[in-house]
């Protein structure tokens, strides 16, 4: 590819998109969602926000999150291994920010595992603080959590 990679586009997801989702998370994780885990979090309603990123109308990257109180917590966010470091989840924490924003929702949390670097530095980097741990929260390793949460507004300072 020359040139500037194309912008994602960010829509909300639906079953529709659980083949796409479900390739993103096997390609994504060593401990990826089970296809029922990722069907039902797909269902969007008062709780659940369900988002997809599309480069060239193909999904390529995937955000769950579940409003809680006033909080939007983030389950899960991963893009293609093709598209990363190109936008993909910035495009989807910040359509996910607006949405709790529009929403009331003043701020967002999520649970990291401890020794992906790369990823607390990308939440870093979109304003997230460490702010707790979960001892053994991994079921497969038995790994920590590392806790990050930022408010809403400030996600949307820092992108």
């Amino acid at each position: 590819m020359t040139g500037p990679a194309p912008h994602p586009v960010v829509r909300p997801a639906g079953p529709a998109d659980l083949a796409a989702v479900e390739r993103i998370e096997r390609a994504s994780f060593g401990d990826p969602w089970s296809r029922g885990a990722l069907f039902g979090e797909l269902q969007a309603d008062a709780m659940r926000l369900p988002l997809v990123a599309e480069i060239a109308g193909e999904v390529c990257g995937f955000l769950m999150a579940w409003r809680v109180v006033d909080q939007l917590h983030v389950l899960n966010i991963a893009a293609s291994p093709a598209v990363r470091r190109r936008g993909v989840g910035t495009a989807l924490l910040l359509e996910a920010a607006r949405l709790a924003r529009g929403g009331g929702l003043r701020e967002i949390t999520l649970e990291v595992r401890a020794g992906t670097t790369a990823a607390r530095g990308f939440y870093r980097r979109h304003g997230f603080a460490e702010t707790g741990l979960r001892p053994r929260y991994y079921g497969d390793n038995g790994e920590d959590a590392i806790i990050m949460t930022c408010a809403v507004d400030r996600v949307l300072e820092e992108t």
